[in-house]
């Protein structure tokens, strides 16, 4: 008998070991060729760079960095929020809990999106386009790219905070949740990369 529950046990801990990632495999996937194409994009940025350090060192001085900087804090804070949110629906079944914390990440990527409408209204303003020069072009490719992304993530945001509102999810039924979550990770992940290379590496 002991045997059998040591047995058991070990094959629990291996289980735990080994278990999936959270979420659909299918989104999962996706995210791993979101992030080949952004690895891409950024090696191209840093093979031009390195072609040009004296232009891109002094383009770099026109982009605001406390804007960078602020919109590094509301995707981390957002990323946060959905961490949390996961956290209520699959660990206490609290879905309204769950929902305001959802409801938390879409402000503060709501956030996000006004502060780079605003860099590019300014860029634009000053004549900024993507015929500038080089760094230009890869700032505004990269940075939209990404902002794209922002886009799609707030709309699965809404979705997860619709569902999570009615109760859809739980402890045992939260694969959509843990999904949509992961993707919004993406996105802040790219930008913890793109921030610093774009806006501080000199």
């Amino acid at each position: 008998m002991d045997a059998t529950a040591s047995q058991l046990t070990r094959t629990d801990k291996y289980d735990e070991q080994f278990q999936s990632p959270p979420g659909d495999l299918a989104i999962w996937f996706f995210i791993l060729a979101e992030l080949l194409a952004f690895a891409v994009f950024f090696a191209a940025y840093a093979f031009a760079r390195a072609s040009d350090v004296a232009l891109f060192n002094e383009m770099q001085q026109q982009v605001n960095r406390n804007l960078g900087a602020l919109n590094t804090v509301f995707l981390i804070t957002a990323s946060w929020c959905v961490a949390r949110a996961v956290a209520a629906v699959t660990q206490d079944g609290a879905h309204r809990l769950g929902s305001r914390w959802l409801l938390g990440a879409i402000f503060c990527g709501g956030g996000f999106l006004v502060v780079k409408m605003f860099e590019y209204s300014a860029k634009f303003g000053a004549g900024i386009s993507l015929s500038t020069n080089t760094f230009w072009m890869f700032y505004l490719s990269l940075t939209f790219f990404h902002f794209m992304h922002v886009i799609l993530g707030m709309v699965i945001l809404v979705v997860l905070w619709v569902q999570t509102r009615k109760g859809s999810y739980g402890p045992d039924n939260a694969n959509g949740l843990e999904s949509g979550a992961a993707y919004w990770h993406m996105v802040d992940l790219v930008w913890i990369v793109l921030f610093p290379l774009v806006y501080v590496m000199r």
